[in-house]
């Protein structure tokens, strides 16, 4: 499990931290001057943790599904 959380860590950092450094200068000042930038970006990484959360819950309950079939043939 450990392992399924680091590579969908690494994962999400690999998409994220290239698409920061494309981001316009001056739409970035607008944002950070009107406090929205944080909301946003607290926003985003709300939904990435819940995806890998969800991922890692339903992983664990599809390997559960799995023995299970495996142990009744």
């Amino acid at each position: 499990m450990l392992k399924a959380v680091r590579k969908a860590f690494t994962t999400l950092s690999l998409f994220l931290f290239p698409f920061t450094f494309l981001m316009a200068q001056e739409d970035a000042d607008f944002m950070r001057s009107m406090g929205k930038m944080y909301v946003v970006v607290a926003v985003i990484a709300a939904i990435f943790i819940g995806l890998v959360i969800f991922l890692v819950y339903l992983d664990r309950k599809l390997t559960r599904l799995e023995n299970q079939i495996i142990h009744h043939e």
